[in-house]
């Protein structure tokens, strides 16, 4: 299998990275320019491409020939970044291929989940706070989703729970929607977030879903096990 990764060099898609080699997968990494350096461990086993990944011409070079796109959506600045790094995927990603976008709880599909106030908060103050300091634009990431979501290809949106580090405790578990019991501990290892986006490549059955995630060994997620 021939993977892409959008968004490479962060801390997530570097765990994309290595999961994929893992696998066996050959890998094409994508990711800024001043941000190449950040994959110099795996000089010789990635092939990357610099550049903006919401340049559709980098895209194009880039998804040419990849059987599956892992894809982080970044709301980076307040110019559409996640909006036009989703649609130049969407535009030039074989027909056919599974295409894996990651975000955050705050993206709702159906209108169905239910928010704690914790999160409320941060996305009704810290969202407006970052885009004053035009450094983030959380409603860039809604309406890339919403594109995602509009798209007849073979996608699939994961949303993260509050990520940590540290050893993988396994798959993360999956509810359709947030303020479902077994999502409660609200933390995932980003090793297992960029697990699932890697599993999720082969599992047909996410194939527009947009599943809410949640570390498997946290106390909600124990206590959902115990009581089945």
């Amino acid at each position: 299998m021939r993977v892409c990764i959008v968004g490479a060099s962060g801390k997530l898609g570097q765990y994309m990275v290595q999961h994929a080699l893992d696998r066996g997968y050959e890998v094409a990494g994508v990711c800024r320019e001043e941000s190449v350096g950040k994959l110099d461990g795996f000089m010789g086993r990635i092939t990357v491409l610099p550049g903006a990944t919401n340049d559709p011409e980098v895209i194009k070079r880039a998804v040419a020939g990849c059987d599956g796109v892992l894809v982080v959506l970044v709301p980076r600045g307040v110019h559409g970044y996640a909006t036009g790094t989703a649609q130049a995927v969407l535009d030039h990603a074989p027909p056919g291929a599974r295409l894996v976008f990651s975000c955050g709880w705050h993206i709702t599909r159906d209108g169905q989940d239910v928010y704690s106030w914790k999160l409320k908060a941060l996305v009704n103050v810290a969202g407006p706070l970052a885009r004053l300091a035009r450094f983030a634009d959380l409603d860039d990431q809604v309406e890339a989703c919403k594109r995602i979501f509009a798209s007849d290809t073979r996608w699939t949106v994961v949303r993260g729970s509050d990520l940590e580090e540290g050893d993988s405790q396994g798959l993360p578990v999956w509810s359709r929607h947030v303020g479902d019991p077994i999502l409660k501990s609200n933390r995932t290892r980003r090793v297992d977030f960029a697990l699932f986006m890697v599993e999720a490549l082969q599992d047909d059955e996410l194939i527009h879903e947009a599943p809410a995630i949640v570390g498997r060994q946290t106390p909600s997620a124990l206590a959902h096990t115990a009581r089945e």
